[in-house]
């Protein structure tokens, strides 16, 4: 049995991060109903333009700062701001201890949102990870910074929930997609360049990709699922994935040459158990074969071959 979801019709949403990827299908999405502010640090003023078009009011904040003192009240904040500059005094910085600063700012918000990663869990084999997880420095050889700043970004989180008395849920992403760029379109535009896609050598290389469509419905239940106590759950899809399966589907759609590096400095299996997930939210309906395909409709429609 699923939780209630809280009703965001009406509500004043502060999303973070507002100018990434990940992030704008949610705006897009809740700013129909709601009252979305978009905060970013809007370096060009066509970021602002972009933003408003989607029906939210852009709020330009640099997270680099601890004073969050001007940004406006809110019923609620998701969190998905994230610095991957690779140095790790600003990462830590932005990505941990401004949280804080963030979350203090809003100790009285009815819930907080903050997206975290499944690249906190340390890399060992190819058993789904569930919530308690051994963590490790997953994405070492990507970001060097990545996945020990997300770390300690939830450790951070979790004091300042118990400190402040703040409704947290983290929720841990695994391999976003949609009609947006994302993890599988870089794959697609590697495969047009004629470049080969690297994978580990502990094959199959599977995760656990949440179409947009999917983790959008599941805003609301998360954020009803929040506590004090922090409630963490895997933000994920229910089927396993492999990298080598997206780029074969891709591959038929598309009549593009695939090939294959295999190298250990390739990020390896990361598949997580949803079990949690599901019974905080239900289950995600996006069959994956139809989230790719629809994606290269959206964003490279002249690749799809005619009878795909």
């Amino acid at each position: 049995m699923t939780i209630k979801p809280v009703d965001l019709q009406g509500k004043r949403l502060l999303i973070t991060g507002a100018t990434g990827f990940v992030a704008q299908p949610i705006i897009a999405a809740l700013a129909d109903s709601s009252e979305v502010f978009a905060a970013a640090r809007y370096q060009k003023p066509a970021q602002q333009t972009a933003m408003q078009a989607l029906g939210a009011t852009p709020v330009i904040v640099d997270l680099a700062s601890s004073d969050f003192s001007q940004l406006p009240d809110v019923d609620y904040v998701l969190n998905l701001a994230v610095a991957k500059s690779g140095k790790w005094r600003t990462d830590l910085a932005i990505n941990a201890e401004n949280l804080g600063h963030l979350m203090q700012r809003y100790q009285n918000v009815a819930a907080f949102l903050h997206v975290s990663s499944t690249a906190v869990y340390a890399y060992s084999d190819h058993h789904a990870k569930d919530e308690h997880a051994a963590l490790g420095d997953n994405h070492k050889h990507l970001f060097e910074t990545y996945s020990i700043s997300k770390i300690a970004a939830e450790s951070v989180a979790r004091f300042a929930a118990k400190t402040f008395d703040i409704p947290l849920t983290i929720a841990r992403l695994n391999v976003p997609y949609g009609n947006f760029p994302c993890w599988p379109y870089f794959h697609l535009m590697m495969m047009q360049n004629g470049m080969p896609i690297d994978i580990h050598p502990d094959q199959p290389n599977g995760y656990s990709p949440i179409h947009a469509d999917d983790y959008i419905a599941k805003i609301p239940y998360l954020l009803a699922a929040a506590s004090s106590d922090t409630t963490l759950v895997n933000l994920a899809g229910d089927e396993v994935v492999s990298i080598e399966q997206w780029c074969e589907y891709m591959s038929e759609l598309t009549g593009l040459p695939l090939s294959f590096n295999t190298t250990e400095q390739a990020l390896g299996n990361l598949t997580v158990d949803t079990t949690k997930q599901t019974q905080l939210t239900g289950a995600c309906h996006m069959p994956w074969q139809r989230g790719i395909k629809s994606m290269i409709e959206a964003l490279a429609p002249d690749l799809l071959q005619t009878h795909a």
